[in-house]
């Protein structure tokens, strides 16, 4: 089942791994444990375009779909990443109507879109050729716009809806950030925030996501109505590390 049809099931609950190590083997391992999504990071993560190649390739054979976090809403950024294989991207900092447009339009080939045409490396993730690669891939893309400002917060109800977005995620820390309140997540100014994104999104029935460091964080987010949660491989590399070096220390 490729993950467009899992957000559009309101009975799954998906799980999902920012990936910013550059590693084909890491993203392997990740997308056969049995995850929904990985989201190879362009925006902060040492991924360069290569291996971003090779680790949305080691998803092949797995339930698990690519995505890409690109580092900013423009075109020809959002036509690589597709054309590397990717089944969705991630936009970045999306403030208004008119950008989620812009991102929503970039994924179309005309005449909906702005899409140039080359994907002679996606062809051959998807098993497909160059001919029928669009009308096998195209519903398939996942459009993902993260909410991570208080312009954002303030246009939510325009942005969505844009129609051909597939998720939505109110983005907690640049969130905060923005919001002049860094990591203050019980903040009344920031509860305000999401509740504001997650009222437009549920009128609009687009599903939303969320970071989930830990099994409560994930069960309370499933418990309001959020359909994917996410955590980080770094994050995860690093706690089992630590976990380790802390049985050898007395």
């Amino acid at each position: 089942m490729r993950l467009k049809q899992k957000l559009q099931n309101t009975d799954m609950r998906l799980s999902s791994a920012l990936c910013t190590i550059p590693s084909a083997a890491i993203t392997q391992a990740l997308a056969a444990s049995g995850l929904d999504a990985v989201i190879v990071d362009l925006e902060h993560g040492a991924v360069d375009y290569g291996s971003a190649h090779a680790m949305i390739a080691a998803t092949a054979g797995t339930d698990c779909a690519p995505l890409v976090r690109i580092r900013e809403n423009i075109p020809s950024l959002v036509k690589r990443a597709l054309d590397l294989g990717a089944e969705g991207i991630v936009f970045p900092l999306i403030r208004t109507a008119e950008e989620a447009r812009l991102a929503v339009q970039s994924m179309h080939y005309p005449p909906d879109g702005v899409r140039g045409f080359g994907p002679f490396i996606a062809q051959s993730r998807w098993q497909a050729n160059l001919a029928s690669y669009p009308a096998q891939e195209q519903g398939n893309l996942i459009c993902c716009l993260l909410v991570e400002t208080a312009e954002a917060v303030d246009n939510i109800d325009a942005i969505c809806a844009v129609e051909g977005i597939d998720l939505l995620i109110p983005a907690q820390f640049d969130l905060s950030t923005d919001l002049g309140i860094m990591g203050q997540f019980e903040h009344p100014e920031f509860q305000r925030a999401v509740a504001k994104v997650e009222a437009a999104a549920n009128k609009a029935s687009i599903p939303l996501g969320n970071a989930a460091l830990a099994e409560p964080q994930a069960l309370a987010l499933f418990e309001r109505g959020y359909r994917l949660v996410a955590s980080f491989d770094i994050l995860w590399l690093r706690e089992k590390a630590a976990e380790m070096a802390g049985w050898c220390k007395s």
